[in-house]
């Protein structure tokens, strides 16, 4: 958590609660500690996505679905989400959320290490979401912004991560090279010509590129 507490709690408080499918994957979070998106950040996701309405989604870090759901939420009509995971146990269990949610027409698993699985993709997205492995993020870059439209969005979750990056003081000793490499990963996409970047302080930090 990387606002006062207080912040966060009042900014939670204000959000309107979702139902069905993925009010239960948030117990199942919170029950089995599955980290997904803050409450924050969805609905910053779902405000962005409404505004730019995307045809085409790219997820990097399917985890349980709970991503993939909310993001379809924001499709155009006809609408695909192709999303990725390399762990057999999170895809089973997302495949099945997807398929309890009816969305198993609109969101596509693809099982493999990311990075493998970007270079071998070649579509065109106009959004990309970035929520898998820290560290990976400057490697995931290159491939995202080539499958990234122009006037489309990347948004890159977790970039502050826990304020480390932002304050040598609280890292933790085992987290130093994720660290570093998140900190190259923010100053690349904030010195890249083709990109508008905000990094924002919603949840975890996230990061908002707007390709030119």
């Amino acid at each position: 958590m990387i606002c006062f507490e207080y912040i966060n709690d009042y900014i939670r408080q204000t959000l309107k609660p979702n139902t069905g499918i993925l009010k239960e994957l948030e117990a199942f979070s919170k029950e089995n500690h599955v980290p997904i998106v803050h409450p924050e950040v969805a609905a910053l996701l779902k405000v962005i996505g409404l505004t730019l309405k995307p045809r085409r989604i790219l997820e990097v870090g399917t985890a349980i679905g709970y991503s993939s759901i909310l993001l379809s939420t924001i499709l155009e009509p006809g609408g695909k989400i192709d999303t990725i995971d390399r762990y057999e146990l999170m895809v089973e269990r997302a495949r099945e959320n997807i398929k309890n949610a009816g969305l198993s027409d609109v969101i596509n698993i693809i099982v493999g290490d990311a990075l493998d699985v970007l270079k071998c993709l070649n579509k065109q997205y106009d959004m990309v979401f970035l929520d898998a492995a820290k560290g990976q993020y400057p490697e995931f870059l290159p491939e995202c912004l080539r499958m990234l439209k122009s006037g489309g969005l990347l948004v890159s979750d977790n970039v502050l991560y826990k304020g480390m990056v932002a304050n040598d003081e609280l890292v933790v000793r085992r987290k130093k090279t994720i660290v570093t490499r998140m900190r190259n990963y923010l100053k690349t996409l904030c010195s890249m010509d083709e990109l508008e970047t905000s990094i924002l302080p919603v949840g975890d930090g996230v990061a908002i590129s707007y390709k030119k």
